[in-house]
């Protein structure tokens, strides 16, 4: 199996390369959908964040006021890593079973879209690194436009996660989206060629397939080797 990391910035497109991939028919394990399923209420992560929080975060239905949150974290560094410390182990456990689930059903090739990929280590599990890149005015103006909100709200944003040059520099394919739709998906296309290439050895036998080849091949080698030596 290939397990490809994708990762980016806020406002830098990574979401619009995501569903590219999706409407190729690649799976893609969305990191953001798995936090917002350990936040619905009842989860164990929403337990937690409310203990640490308290009930201020809360909406009237009693589930979490996600935009609410974000202003607190994203305005301290001190409470933004602890809702990164309490949420991580229910996020990793999260996209570990949707990989699993992906392997079972003998996908190839899946996608992890996560923003904080290198932050999270996890990026060692992952190859290709795929960064989707624009420079910092237009990811700002982007943001700005998106969210509605002022240039000093945009950068405590973005500068909450890894800069985009330096996620830049640990990548192995980078996809330059400062331009227009139709330069992305030009990109997109080439970038689809080297990640549906052909799996390495190593990658197949990591597969479901490869797998069930080398259960085959034990117990072929377990009868084969009981016959010889009843003829001993």
């Amino acid at each position: 199996m290939r397990i490809v990391g994708l990762t980016g910035g806020i406002s830098s497109g990574k979401s619009t390369v995501s569903n590219l991939f999706k409407s190729h028919d690649i799976p893609v394990v969305d990191a953001d959908i798995v936090a917002r399923d350990v936040l619905k209420k009842g989860a164990g992560g929403y337990k937690r964040v409310v203990a640490a929080f308290g009930e201020d975060i809360l909406q009237a239905n009693g589930e979490v006021d996600r935009p609410k949150l974000g202003q607190i974290v994203f305005s301290d560094p001190g409470k933004r890593q602890l809702l990164n410390r309490l949420l991580a182990p229910f996020i990793s456990s999260g996209i570990f079973w949707e990989i699993i689930k992906l392997w079972l059903k003998g996908c190839k090739v899946i996608v992890l879209d996560i923003p904080l990929l290198f932050e999270a280590k996890m990026d060692k599990w992952t190859k290709p690194i795929i960064v989707v890149w624009v420079d910092t005015e237009t990811q700002l103006r982007r943001l700005m436009a998106r969210d509605r909100i002022n240039e000093e709200d945009a950068r405590n944003r973005t500068n909450a996660q890894m800069a985009l040059d330096l996620k830049r520099s640990k990548a192995d394919i980078v996809i330059d989206n400062s331009g227009t739709l139709e330069d992305l998906e030009e990109q997109f296309q080439k970038v689809l060629v080297q990640v549906t290439k052909p799996l390495t050895w190593t990658e197949f036998w990591l597969s479901r397939q490869g797998a069930f080849a080398a259960l085959a091949s034990i117990i072929i080698g377990v009868v084969v080797g009981k016959n010889v030596l009843s003829k001993l």
